[in-house]
């Protein structure tokens, strides 16, 4: 029920009994096809580098603040120095079929007070765009954030231009809620900044969404889909 106030203004629905929200914690997360593991240089650095030299025309690093880095030695150096805080919390995705480090993503812009939590930084090497891992990752780390964790909201931002993340978004569920101009400069160029959301109303629909395309049974012996994620979404 929204308030208001006495001259009969909406002032916005109340939040009884809100307490401030934890932190994401340095804990694993398991799931079927993949682990998301606090980042840790000295375990992950080597099998993430070479996951991305797989991207021979290093797209990955296009939209992204930082990178391509040209040696291990570098990489590895900038793991050491921006990977390893509290916010953002970096995150590797391994792929249980290798038991490799593929890919990453954080936690980050964590509002505790508010509830508010970002996931972003994600940079899935080839070998794990476009699989169960990839998808079961982010799921994993919505859960923790809206379950675990209590927050009220979970934000998505990216490049406007960054076609591929856009997709990726509105296939995971995130509302567009739109474009933040002039937003920053990175690279030495502009950047226009896309904004999606889940809220924690809408979780419950989307995590069921999540478990149905999950379930093995949607898979056939390839690894193939039989449904699409969106045919479980649906409209929620």
């Amino acid at each position: 029920m929204e308030y208001r106030n006495e001259l009969g203004q909406p002032i916005g629905f109340p939040i009884e009994g809100w307490r401030e929200r934890p932190r994401p914690p340095r804990s694993v997360l398991k799931g079927q096809y993949c682990i998301v593991e606090p980042l840790h240089p000295e375990a992950q650095a080597a099998d993430l580098y070479q996951a991305y030299l797989q991207d021979t025309e290093r797209r990955v690093w296009t939209y992204l603040p930082y990178g391509p880095f040209h040696t291990f030695e570098d990489y590895r150096a900038w793991l050491e120095a921006d990977c390893t805080g509290d916010d953002p919390l970096f995150h590797a995705v391994v792929d249980r079929k290798t038991s490799r480090a593929a890919g990453v993503a954080s936690y980050l812009n964590i509002k505790p007070g508010v509830g508010v939590i970002e996931v972003g930084h994600i940079n899935y090497s080839p070998q794990l765009q476009r699989t169960s891992a990839a998808t079961e990752a982010m799921f994993l780390m919505m859960r923790r954030a809206f379950e675990e964790l209590g927050y009220r909201r979970c934000e998505w931002k990216c490049d406007a231009l960054n076609a591929g993340s856009r997709r990726a978004a509105e296939r995971l569920g995130f509302v567009f809620e739109g474009i933040f101009r002039q937003a920053t400069i990175y690279k030495g160029r502009n950047r226009d900044t896309a904004w999606y959301a889940i809220i924690d109303a809408q979780w419950p629909a989307r995590k069921k969404a999540f478990e149905r395309w999950l379930d093995p049974a949607n898979f056939d012996a390839q690894g193939v889909q039989r449904r699409r994620l969106s045919d479980y979404m649906g409209r929620i």
